[in-house]
């Protein structure tokens, strides 16, 4: 075992004199030169580049429509709302995932029930949703957590006789896929980020994916106030008026956003060529340090790796997560942890009553977990930092 010296936490020299984030954007030229023209346009909102990355983003995942809001939390709303979800409804969705997935059922008065995971990708468990069904439930939320999809035909199954519409939570797997169908494609709705530290970036931005026309529209309407046509719609008929004809919210995407978003898709294939190739030198280096795995991956899908995260499996060392994420950080790498279960925030406590012991496989698992960086200007050197800083902290946390 080679010598790495003390660790930084104890006065050491860092594997890293300055810090490398878990996740960080790229921009390039292209992409500013296409948003400074829009800048010069006649258009900076509700214009042409919406339709344009509606089109060209439905075209990548294999949609018949998409439909670009403000966020990806405002993607899953818009997605819930669509589906008329309401007070007294339930919808199930896993408890390791972003808070958005349960509180945009919230938002439209519904209950959130929150499903546990499987162990070994910590992906929505088909078995755990089925026992969750009830008269009361409306949909079932997946989480393509870390950029893996989920068991889609496994879920189906398990509510197939209920006719229950599945949402993609599908910001973390942007260009994955599963038996050859893209993301995008897989659930009635499917829904993403486009948040600096996702695979392609408008700042903040997000996308609905379906099939499916009358809920395309809805979710038009849905984004812009509840009103049936936009300022540019308006404009070209040479028309005022406009009818508000249900309750929605400013959900749109900037032009300024969404020509960004249209470079960005340009990259996404060798973006994920390279996260892919970045999972692939992790998982080598990580079999030989003790005590550390990686999550499983399902046969037959192509991972999109928005996050890589890793489980600290020696008791030695999961019992002192907090303090290896600590060593690791002072090492000059930027590890995180995704995420706390959300039936575990206090709101999630306080509201519905939820607690410990609820989802157990998803509560041990968030006790243990690390995110390791991830993206793709990531360099080689970056890659071995990373490794060389984990066996460093590892064999210091083992030796005491």
């Amino acid at each position: 075992m080679p010598d790495f010296g003390p660790l930084a936490i104890d006065g050491g020299e860092p594997v890293r004199r300055h810090l490398l984030p878990y996740a960080r954007q790229t921009i390039d030229d292209d992409d500013i030169a296409a948003v400074v023209a829009v800048l010069r346009s006649d258009w900076l909102t509700t214009g042409p580049w919406v339709e344009e990355f509606e089109e060209a983003f439905a075209r990548e995942v294999g949609a018949a429509h998409a439909v670009a809001v403000s966020s990806g939390t405002a993607a899953l709303h818009a997605a819930v709302a669509a589906l008329g979800i309401g007070p007294g409804d339930e919808v199930i969705v896993p408890a390791i995932t972003f808070t958005s997935t349960a509180n945009c059922v919230v938002f439209q008065g519904g209950t959130p029930v929150f499903a546990d995971v499987e162990e070994e990708t910590l992906l929505l468990d088909p078995v755990a949703v089925e026992a969750l069904v009830t008269p009361r439930t409306r949909a079932v939320i997946t989480v393509d957590y870390t950029g893996q999809p989920c068991d889609y035909d496994a879920i189906r199954g398990a509510v197939g006789g209920h006719n229950l519409p599945l949402i993609a939570d599908a910001c973390h797997a942007l260009g994955g896929a599963a038996g050859g169908a893209p993301v995008g494609s897989l659930a009635d709705l499917n829904t993403f980020s486009f948040h600096p530290v996702k695979h392609i970036a408008t700042g903040e931005g997000g996308m609905i994916t379906t099939d499916d026309p009358d809920l395309a529209q809805r979710m038009r309407i849905f984004r812009n106030h509840g009103i049936t046509t936009d300022h540019r719609q308006r404009a070209e008929r040479g028309a005022w008026s406009y009818e508000m004809v249900d309750l929605g919210y400013n959900y749109r995407l900037s032009d300024l956003q969404c020509a960004l978003g249209i470079r960005q898709l340009d990259k996404l294939e060798p973006w994920v060529d390279r996260r892919q190739a970045i999972a692939a030198n992790y998982r080598e280096a990580l079999a030989g340090i003790p005590g550390i795995e990686a999550l499983a991956v399902r046969p037959g899908v192509s991972h999109a790796y928005h996050l890589f995260v890793i489980r600290l499996a020696e008791d030695r060392l999961a019992s002192r997560r907090s303090e290896i994420f600590t060593a690791l950080r002072a090492e000059g790498i930027g590890v995180n942890v995704h995420y706390t279960p959300v039936h575990l925030h206090p709101f999630y406590r306080q509201r519905f009553g939820t607690g410990s012991g609820l989802c157990p496989i998803a509560e041990a698992a968030s006790e243990a977990i690390l995110s390791l960086p991830m993206f793709p200007a990531m360099t080689d050197r970056d890659v071995t930092d990373v490794v060389t800083a984990l066996r460093k902290v590892t064999t210091a946390f083992l030796d005491r």
